[in-house]
């Protein structure tokens, strides 16, 4: 009797498919977790999509588990509901879809390849062709991230060109190269006292900058291995171009050919240097032909001498009888604390200078470890006087020494004025055993100058908590050149408790009312405002405009702030714990707190550029906030996880007086990828007169950003952290490096189109010069990293020319 055949039902199974566990097990993690953590997002008041989609992913993982289909309809509805979610909270945003969107269609992809491979199975025609458009749509994707995104142009037209206009700074005199500078030279760290950036050469314009080629080469020799950054914008003066190496190293190079002509070493020590290996550039300074005699220059300012002697550049001592012309000198301020003054011509001491060429600044501070006073920007020079902050590191006990402002004689470099805050009637230095005021705001930029109106300008930073100090932080000073006095003040941040220091320079410009030219000065801050103020009184010049944005006013104004659609990361995982962590920094008594934008964020220590002639403001600026944490709590496990408390790594580090601890730039532990979407910097062009963004762009390709630390090489503008600042040139071009991409940039003016790049051999950190030297003309970057930027370190200085 034969057997009966199986029936259709009995028949085994069809074996799961390997992939398909796999897929299953992932969907089931993933579920679980989001899900979890989606609840705990939900408690603290965030979205609800998390805890659906992680309750959808599970099911969907357990049913793949006994191989049936409706798993996979199941992770596709979750999957349609994410792309209608995602259109639903980020528009066209296209940053915003990638982590929200670009998991799930990878999943989605292949999942689509293994269905007919289920229970129930769909055919396998079927089954490629909706894998076939999943990949398009994956490839699109992908494809659009190379494409530009973030950028707008305004309703303004550009401005035509209005050399009457009245408003490039106008002086009856100029006493100084600095005060105004010969079109073909760069004589001060803004090109002039008035800090605009902006050269009048056009040999290099938007129709020929793409035949930019290397000119010369020079490399300092000074390579720090910890704490790099050397931030350098030489001098250009006559033939020579003068600059200063990471360590301070004086160097004198031939224009046309870049070869040394001298170099004079101060023999700064490692252990002097604060928070970052940076010598931002040089002083020049004239001896007037027939300078009045001033009884107190025969003294020698014995008071100001220091415990050693100058070393000479063979290794011996330079001699305090030898005295060379030092008719012209470059000055500068040295990491530890020193003003050092050298003929320009030989590279040698000026004898009559100090203490045999120099002086230290921190007389009068008390004591003064290594790293606690130093002159990073490099100081003015108005009315005969060096006029100088300093900035450092704060003392173990959570005090620093004073942030007084100090001036020098340039001939004789005695002191003749000194401003304390804490005791701003005294001028002097202070009597035996008494010291400046410890703690108060410094000026951490160089100070802008007005010749004419005897006034220099000083932003300043944030005070130390402790001392009490805050009257002034985050102030613009305006001062008396000759007697230290203060004119006039605006506090752009009263209150400031986290980093926004003042630190950019201002610049001069002379603004345009219906009652004529004004002269004015523009001040950028951290936060992104810029202040436009009538520079003899401090008072406010709000554009003529009916509507004023806020990228130009003399009020506090935000373009944008955070919120939890602006959380993002690699996958929706990560941008789920940025969401939380989002949320916790907003309850109530938390201990976690955002800053934005952060430490680095807004307009950093490279300032602005201004063209007088169109009336435009060129700002470059970084677009990233800071994770805050209460030093005395701590959070541990995954609590402390989520806290978004800082470890050991890039991006961590210790806010000052208050307790509070930093999570610069808001990053991921495991990733190391911000919290915020892109772009994390930007390009604009402002009009002066109205106020109106011209044009706005996303600067900075991906090639120096990546996960896990690494650098993706990716050419794609994702807008970049940025340290340095632009300048503009008659010819219509902005140049700049500055971003974390190693690139050089030239920019068209009236678009904000990018018309040539290069790269270089090292980090860019530093704003560029331009100037002529036998009828050609010259683009010069210091390439030297960043450790903090992540750039590679180098000492190299770049030209870029024309082919003769």
């Amino acid at each position: 009797m034969s057997a009966a055949p199986p029936s259709e039902t009995s028949r085994t199974p069809a074996p799961r498919h390997p992939l398909v566990t796999v897929l299953s097990l992932l969907f089931i993690l993933l579920g679980l977790v989001l899900g979890s953590l989606g609840i705990w997002l939900f408690q603290l008041g965030g979205s609800a999509y998390y805890v659906l989609a992680g309750a959808g992913l599970l099911v969907s993982g357990v049913l793949l588990w006994t191989n049936s289909s409706l798993g996979a309809w199941l992770f596709f509805f979750v999957f349609i509901a994410t792309f209608f979610w995602t259109v639903w909270e980020s528009g066209s945003d296209y940053w915003r879809w990638l982590p929200r969107i670009g998991t799930f269609a990878v999943l989605a992809f292949v999942l689509a390849l293994l269905l007919p491979t289920l229970r129930n199975p769909v055919p396998r025609r079927a089954s490629r062709t909706a894998a076939g458009v999943l990949g398009l749509g994956l490839l699109l994707l992908v494809g659009l991230a190379f494409a530009s995104h973030g950028g707008t142009s305004g309703d303004k037209a550009f401005p035509e060109a209005a050399p009457s206009a009245g408003l490039a700074p106008t002086r009856e005199v100029s006493a100084q190269p600095a005060d105004d500078p010969a079109a073909a030279d760069w004589t001060a760290w803004g090109r002039s006292n008035a800090g605009t950036r902006y050269s009048p050469l056009q040999q290099i314009t938007p129709e020929n900058v793409a035949q930019l080629a290397p000119a010369w080469e020079f490399r300092t020799g000074d390579r720090p291995r910890r704490r790099w950054g050397a931030e350098t914008t030489p001098l250009k003066v006559g033939d020579t171009l003068y600059l200063c190496s990471a360590r301070n190293q004086l160097i004198a190079l031939d224009a046309t050919t870049g070869t040394l002509r001298w170099r004079f070493d101060p023999k700064v020590r490692d252990t002097a240097i604060p928070s970052t290996t940076a010598c931002r550039g040089v002083a020049y300074y004239e001896v007037p032909a027939a300078p009045q005699v001033d009884p107190l220059l025969s003294d020698v300012a014995a008071d100001l001498a220091v415990p050693v002697a100058l070393p000479a550049e063979d290794g011996g001592v330079v001699s305090t009888s030898s005295r060379a012309p030092c008719a012209a000198r470059i000055i500068e301020g040295t990491l530890d604390g020193r003003l050092v003054a050298v003929d320009a011509a030989s590279g040698r001491p000026c004898a009559q200078f100090g203490n045999n060429g120099q002086v230290d600044i921190t007389l009068g501070m008390g004591e003064v470890v290594p790293g606690q006073v130093a002159i990073i920007a490099p100081p003015t020079i108005a009315r005969g006087l060096i006029i100088t902050g300093h900035q450092g590191l704060q003392r173990a006990d959570g005090s620093a020494p004073s942030g007084v402002i100090q001036a020098f004689d340039a001939q004789s470099g005695k002191l003749r004025w000194a401003w304390d805050l804490g005791d701003p009637e005294r001028t002097t230095r202070p009597s035996q055993g008494k010291t400046y005021t410890p703690g108060t705001p410094r000026l951490l930029t160089t100070a802008t100058s007005d010749e004419q109106l005897g006034l220099v300008y000083l932003p300043l930073g944030d005070a130390v908590a402790a001392e009490g100090n805050a009257r002034m932080a985050t102030s613009l000073v305006a001062l008396d050149t000759t007697t230290g006095k203060p004119v006039w003040t605006l506090q752009a941040l009263p209150g400031d408790a986290w980093n926004d220091d003042l630190v950019a320079q201002a610049s001069l410009v002379d603004f345009p009312t219906a009652a004529g030219k004004v002269p004015a000065l523009v001040l950028p801050t951290r936060q992104g405002d810029l202040y436009v103020l009538d520079r003899r009184t401090g008072q406010r010049l709000d554009p003529p405009a009916a509507a004023v944005p806020a990228s130009v006013s003399g009020e506090r104004k935000r373009t944008h702030t955070l919120d939890e659609r602006d959380m993002w990361g690699l996958t929706p995982l990560d941008q789920l714990v940025c969401r939380i962590q989002f949320r916790r920094a907003a309850q109530p008594g938390a201990h976690t707190r955002i800053a934005y934008p952060g430490q680095h964020g807004g307009v950093d220590w490279g300032g602005v550029a201004v063209d007088p002639r169109h009336g435009v403001i060129v700002s470059n600026y970084t677009d990233l906030p800071d994770y805050l944490r209460k030093g005395s709590h701590a959070d541990s496990g995954l609590a402390g996880w989520l806290s978004g408390a800082p470890f050991s790594g890039a991006g961590v580090q210790a806010a000052a007086g208050d307790g509070w601890r930093s999570n610069a730039g808001w990053r991921l532990l495991f990733t190391g990828l911000s919290c915020k979407q892109p772009p994390y910097g930007g390009l604009r062009a402002v009009e002066l007169r109205s106020g109106a963004v011209l044009w706005e762009r996303p600067f900075g390709s991906a090639r120096g950003l990546g996960p896990f630390g690494l650098r993706s090489h990716l050419p794609i503008e994702i807008g970049a952290p940025n340290a340095g600042g632009a300048v503009v040139t008659a010819g219509g071009l902005i140049f700049i490096a500055a971003a974390n991409d190693d690139l050089l940039r030239a920019i068209d003016l009236k678009t904000g189109k990018e018309l040539w790049r290069t790269t270089l051999p090292a980090g860019g950190q530093a704003t560029p010069m331009v100037y002529q030297q036998g009828g050609r003309q010259y683009v010069v970057i210091v390439a030297a990293g960043h450790h903090a930027m992540g750039t590679p370190r180098g000492d190299y200085v770049m030209a870029y020319a024309l082919p003769q």
